[in-house]
């Protein structure tokens, strides 16, 4: 059996289950990739799962951020985990979850083979499937088509947004969510999947897709015209594998149309990567610390820009309570910084991290491993980051908002509206200032 330690992916931060949405990121690091047993250890972990529990055990024993587990006997659990017989693979999952319980800590959670396989894709920022984003309609409870990414399989069979998802291989869409539809169309890189749809309500049509492995679009840009300034307006979904290279396109591409400001929007973002969020943070922020963190021996870790920031131009970060870990890392060091001015709501208040590890049998297992803090040393655990400027949505509001995407960064965003109003005194300064080099990003390893 290989070491648990051969397994571990770099720090991935929360990974919470229904408590933000029901597969809510963390600050993870970037995970590895997923391990698919042979057919023999599946057979011998099926006849002997108590070898999947010990493993589990042993990674808690050794990693979890309090040494007490929240004042439980540690090595208690491991007897009683391995004394028991199991009928089956499901029942020693449900032992093991029922132990972890006990830890008060919603973020340490085990993941059975299918949530580590699909939490592996979302935290890579890739997939093996069809390149479809799906959403349920409220009232026509219809599975449609949101996105058709680019040079995709879907795309190359002529789907488009709007279309309704009716079977998926032969099986009614009609009582699945949108997560079980998606991992319907996933599937080996280069197996088929038959789709039947409808446009428009007209009669069904039915495609057979040739699944790929495509890269998920997480960051999307795009120039503003907001009282005759020039706004850079780009918003981040999540701190996934690809996020950084995608932020570097979009700033760029930006500040090739002449941007003079930038509203990163992290609304709504549950977090992801802890790399990811550093690395981000650096592209917006030339010098001073990101995020200092604490193991469970209480040593620190201070994380800080590196001097390669893109651009210095003003900026304003959108956040509400649904932005979290990862979103918090990003927003705590901007606004701890003064680096940009933070409008919307406060934030959710995630402040541990996790680490994200696969299992002998294909599941895996997200401990949490440290506690971490903004710049200026704020714990915000349980208390989120406050904005500089409080601008308050109501549930419809906000439901309607992201529910026509057509809305964020226009006139009916009002968040947005206000973070631009902030930034404008900003503009005109730099405007009358001679414009430099280093306010380019030219050096930026000045």
């Amino acid at each position: 059996m290989t070491s648990s330690a051969n397994r571990r992916c770099p720090s991935l931060m929360d990974l919470a289950q229904g408590v933000i949405a029901t597969s809510l990121l963390t600050a993870f690091a970037i995970a590895s990739p997923v391990r698919v047993p042979t057919a023999e250890a599946i057979e011998v972990l099926e006849d002997n799962p108590k070898a999947v529990l010990d493993e589990a055990w042993q990674l808690v024993h050794r990693e979890y951020v309090d040494s007490t587990f929240n004042q439980t006997d540690w090595l208690a659990v491991r007897q009683r985990l391995l004394s028991q017989e199991y009928s089956s693979t499901e029942a020693a999952y449900t032992a093991l979850r029922e132990e972890l319980r006990r830890l008060n800590d919603p973020y340490t959670r085990f993941l059975d083979p299918q949530e580590y396989s699909d939490l592996s894709d979302q935290t890579a920022g890739e997939v093996s499937g069809v390149g479809l984003q799906l959403r349920r309609d409220d009232q026509s409870q219809g599975i449609f088509v949101t996105t058709v990414l680019a040079d995709s399989p879907a795309e190359a069979s002529g789907l488009r947004a709007g279309d309704r998802i009716l079977l998926v291989d032969g099986q009614s869409t009609e009582r699945l969510s949108t997560t079980g539809v998606a991992r319907l169309l996933r599937g080996a890189d280069g197996s088929q999947v038959t789709l039947t749809y409808s446009r428009q309500s007209g009669q069904p049509s039915s495609v057979i897709l040739t699944r790929a492995r495509l890269e998920l679009p997480t960051v999307a840009h795009q120039l503003k015209e907001v009282n005759g300034y020039r706004i850079g307006y780009i918003r981040l979904d999540e701190f996934n594998g690809h996020a950084t290279e995608q932020m570097v396109e979009a700033i760029t591409t930006l500040k090739e149309q002449n941007a003079e400001a930038f509203v990163l929007d992290l609304r709504s973002n549950p977090g992801g990567l802890l790399s990811a969020s550093i690395e981000i943070s650096r592209l917006w922020l030339q010098r001073g610390p990101i995020v200092l963190t604490l193991d469970r021996d209480g040593d620190p870790a201070e994380i800080s820009a590196n001097r390669s920031a893109l651009t210095d131009l003003p900026m304003a970060v959108l956040v509400n309570s649904r932005s979290a870990s990862s979103s918090e890392i990003l927003t705590g060091a901007l606004q701890d910084n003064n680096r940009a001015t933070v409008v919307g709501t406060t934030t959710y208040g995630k402040a541990l991290v996790q680490s994200l590890y696969g299992l002998s049998d294909g599941s895996g297992l997200a401990v949490t491993i440290a506690h971490y803090y903004t710049p200026n040393g704020t714990d915000i655990s349980e208390r989120g980051i406050t904005p500089d400027i409080e601008v308050d949505l109501s549930n419809v509001e906000l439901q309607a908002l992201f529910n026509d995407p057509a809305r964020l960064a226009s006139a009916q965003d009002v968040q947005f509206v206000q973070a631009v109003s902030a930034l404008e005194s900003t503009i005109q300064s730099y405007r009358a200032t001679p414009s430099v080099p280093s306010q380019l990003g030219l050096f930026p390893n000045e």
